[in-house]
């Protein structure tokens, strides 16, 4: 069973950025393709970014193509997520997890399980 960890989210200005951290444990090795997803108030979890296994694949939510850059590093089981020009619809509870297939628009149902963990807040406002 894997595990993921989020962190990195925090509070920044519009037009700022931030790094997020996805740590992965368990059998690692068995992690293929990975996603970001996330959570607005009031709103349902919407998928922003995913990666394949190899790294070689990736996609995004067409808000943010463009300003988003998704990787891995599976020397570190970490998947990361580097967001610039951050715009306040951006503000929202972040998840990483493990996906069944990487996908445009990334959708929610491609995720593996519905076991959710703690995320990291992002918080866009001047």
């Amino acid at each position: 069973q894997l595990q993921f960890v989020e962190s990195g989210g925090g509070l920044v200005q519009p037009g700022g950025s931030l790094r997020l951290s996805c740590v992965v444990s368990g059998v690692t090795r068995e992690l293929g393709a990975v996603g970001w997803f996330r959570q607005a108030p009031g709103k349902e979890r919407e998928g922003v970014s995913c990666i394949s296994s190899t790294g070689m694949n990736t996609h995004y939510v067409d808000s943010v193509n463009g300003r988003f850059t998704i990787s891995r590093d599976d020397a570190k089981d970490t998947v990361y997520l580097q967001m610039d020009d951050l715009k306040p619809e951006d503000t929202g509870i972040y998840y990483c997890t493990a996906v069944l297939v990487c996908i445009h628009p990334v959708p929610p149902s491609i995720a593996r399980s519905d076991d959710w963990g703690q995320g990291t807040q992002v918080t866009v406002s001047s």
